[in-house]
């Protein structure tokens, strides 16, 4: 059993173990961020229990009330992702479950019909997701210009991805072939055409 603290930098969880109770781990959204006075996240937490239920706490805008989505929860989630203000839940069917700050990815209709199955990744930013599905395509939501919009790159996200690396402000994509798909802010890594030619393979 293992529970989430924030790293060094603020944004990457770092696990440890839980050696009682009957979680099996707890996701924090304390991202001590840096770029605000106060914590980014509201100090809301998300508590996956061993029979697959969740249980949430903290500020209500930014997931600690997932009432609206607690029906969907009640078992089978195996995994649950944060960034700053929302949260994705992975079920053992490979649906998703999104709740939260609707522009922080909480909102996940414009791409629920993508997210019923075959999810077997999910990744949190900032303010975006992205999920992974068993046919190696890339399903992305959230703030747009910190990665929740694919679109520029989406072509190359149809196959091949097996898996998907967040930073605070955009995504990259390994593909089979060893290739790096990149998207997000251009500037913190979301555009990487000055080193394009050496991310073509063998990653």
């Amino acid at each position: 059993r293992m529970a989430s603290e924030l790293g060094n930098n603020g944004h990457s969880p770092v696990w440890r173990s839980l050696h009682q109770g009957c979680l099996d781990y707890i996701m924090s959204q304390a991202f001590a961020d840096g770029r605000e006075s106060k914590m980014a996240a509201g100090q809301v937490f998300a508590a996956v229990q061993s029979d697959g239920s969740v249980i949430t706490w903290g500020d209500d805008d930014f997931g600690g009330d997932s009432s609206r989505v607690e029906h969907r929860f009640q078992a089978g989630v195996m995994q649950v992702v944060g960034n700053c203000c929302a949260f994705a839940a992975v079920k053992s069917d490979g649906s998703v479950v999104t709740w939260g700050a609707a522009d922080s990815g909480g909102d996940s209709s414009r791409v629920e019909h993508r997210l019923q199955e075959g999810v077997v990744q999910v990744v949190g930013n900032y303010r975006a997701f992205a999920a992974v599905k068993s046919d190696g395509s890339v399903v992305t939501w959230g703030d747009d210009a910190l990665g929740g919009d694919s679109s520029r790159v989406e072509h190359r996200l149809q196959a091949g991805v097996v898996q998907v690396v967040g930073n605070c402000c955009a995504f990259a994509a390994v593909k089979s072939d060893g290739s790096v798909v990149t998207w997000g802010d251009a500037a913190l890594g979301g555009d990487s055409s000055r080193v394009e030619h050496r991310l073509q393979a063998c990653v």
